[in-house]
């Protein structure tokens, strides 16, 4: 049997943060930005769409075109994810864009309900096999001490898209520019343009060292490790030396089997399992429940102009960019589980109490919207905090398996149920109906904020292999 002792995850993990870290962030967090930016157009997009000289969809069209994009994104994480733990993050993060591009470029030239639900299943394709090859590269290249800032600060920019296809709307859709026949068809093809750009940059991006060391590959981790710390230097001066090593006992050519990773998620790590279904699952209703019905509600409760929905988009964009910026440095310091349970709990509350308001007409639009704003400033914070979790407590050999595993889950029981069930309680005029669905949101993200407090993983500071020893290791082998 060979036996091999590196140090490569303590190397990685002792770089101060650098030029080089902040080209790793921007290449692949983009990945958030271009789901923000989809999500959003069609969510502003949304009235237009069942304007008869465009598409002319029914407002249950609409809904199901949303989870007809989540049920592509579930798909997705799971076929991209299993390839992404085979054959490497880097060919998957490329290869994941390519399959966005492709398909919102399609979207652009849409001419029926049946073409547009078609395009927005390959754009999910891309963007789900991006969440599970994205995830496991930035857990991997980014120091443990600020794993947990970072990670959040990433998954939150799908805001920044969000509010990116918010201003796009409002001037597309301006019949003094190019009007709403038109200017949702060069929405999609502009979010094209923008993932072309993003996979130039992206080329430079390395593969992760501690797959390839893992793989069996120790001589190309190295190469790139030691490339890392040259630019490094240049700018920082001497590196600390390292603290640590991982033994490896049996190197991988392949992801494991899927009987070994359900062994994995259920008999090694039950708990830490329970956990992620509850955080996925909840985040995911809370969030689509309100963000792909958004212009629906300001247009038929509020009578908000179907142009100006967007102008709403950036209050409710602004609270959900900022909620993981400003509390992301807490979940490395105060630490995982509480913080993962306080903005959970908080969200639920504040989404409860919001609905309240809403049902007995207390709230204009411009209140709802500033409401929306401070309910997913913990909301937007705690749904990172999910991917977060999922993407760092299990081996690194099925790291994204997992993470595709949960994201589907996740999705799947809420984000693809709470887009038609929302289209259809708004299609009643009932706003009892829709508090309803409010409330069923709220009492999900509480749940799984307290099973998180009791259950969650101690991950803060801590490097990948001991919060979850990789399968081919000594310490993995033997962890019970």
């Amino acid at each position: 049997m060979t036996v091999l002792r590196s140090d490569i995850p303590a190397r990685l993990d002792r770089l101060p943060w650098s030029r080089w870290h902040w080209r790793v962030v921007i290449a692949l967090g983009v990945a958030w930005i271009l789901d923000g930016l989809e999500v959003t157009l069609v969510g502003s997009i949304g009235a237009v769409l069942e304007r008869p000289d465009t598409l002319g969809l029914t407002a249950g069209e609409i809904g199901w075109s949303g989870s007809i994009y989540i049920a592509g994104a579930v798909i997705g994480a799971l076929v991209f994810g299993r390839l992404t733990d085979r054959l490497g993050r880097k060919k998957l993060f490329l290869l994941t864009l390519v399959v966005y591009t492709i398909g919102t470029l399609a979207t652009a030239f849409s001419p029926n309900f049946a073409f547009f639900a078609l395009c927005r299943f390959v754009t999910g394709l891309g963007i789900g096999g991006e969440y599970a090859a994205i995830n496991s590269a930035i857990d991997e290249l980014i120091p443990a001490r600020v794993r947990g800032r970072v990670n959040l600060a990433i998954n939150g920019s799908f805001w920044i898209g969000a509010a990116l296809g918010a201003a796009l709307s409002l001037v597309l859709l301006d019949a003094r520019v190019i009007g709403p026949v038109w200017g949702w068809r060069a929405g999609f093809a502009l979010g094209a343009v923008l993932a072309v750009a993003i996979l130039l940059v992206r080329r430079h991006v390395p593969e992760s060292p501690r797959w390839l060391i893992a793989h069996g590959r120790a001589d190309e981790a190295e190469r790139i490790v030691a490339d890392i710390e040259r630019e490094v230097e240049v700018q920082h001066g001497p590196l600390p030396t390292p603290q640590g090593h991982v033994t490896y006992t049996a190197a991988r050519q392949n992801s494991p089997p899927m009987r070994e990773v359900a062994r994995v998620l259920l008999r090694r790590y039950p708990a830490r399992s329970m956990v992620a279904v509850a955080l996925m699952v909840s985040q995911a209703f809370f969030y689509n429940a309100i963000f792909f019905t958004y212009a629906l509600v300001l247009t038929r409760f509020y009578g908000v102009a179907e142009g100006r929905v967007a102008l709403y988009i950036f209050p409710f964009a602004l609270g959900n960019v900022l909620g993981p910026l400003l509390l992301g440095p807490l979940f490395d310091s105060v630490g995982r589980r509480k913080m993962i349970a306080l903005t959970y709990v908080l969200a639920g509350v504040g989404l409860a109490l919001t609905g309240w308001a809403f049902m007995q007409g207390w709230l204009d639009a411009r209140s709802q919207a500033l409401c929306w704003s401070a309910v997913f400033f913990l909301a937007s914070a705690a749904a990172s905090s999910a991917y977060l979790t999922v993407s760092e407590v299990f081996p690194l050999e099925m790291r994204a398996m997992a993470i595709a595993i949960f994201y589907a889950i996740g999705m799947g029981a809420g984000g693809f149920v709470a887009p038609v069930l929302f289209g259809l309680l708004i299609e009643t005029g009932s706003r009892g109906a829709v508090m309803v669905g409010y409330l069923i949101g709220a009492v999900l993200v509480i749940v799984a904020g307290l099973l998180a407090l009791r259950y969650a993983a101690d991950a803060e500071r801590k490097p990948l292999e001991e919060v979850a020893p990789p399968l081919s290791s000594e310490a993995g082998g033997e962890r019970p």
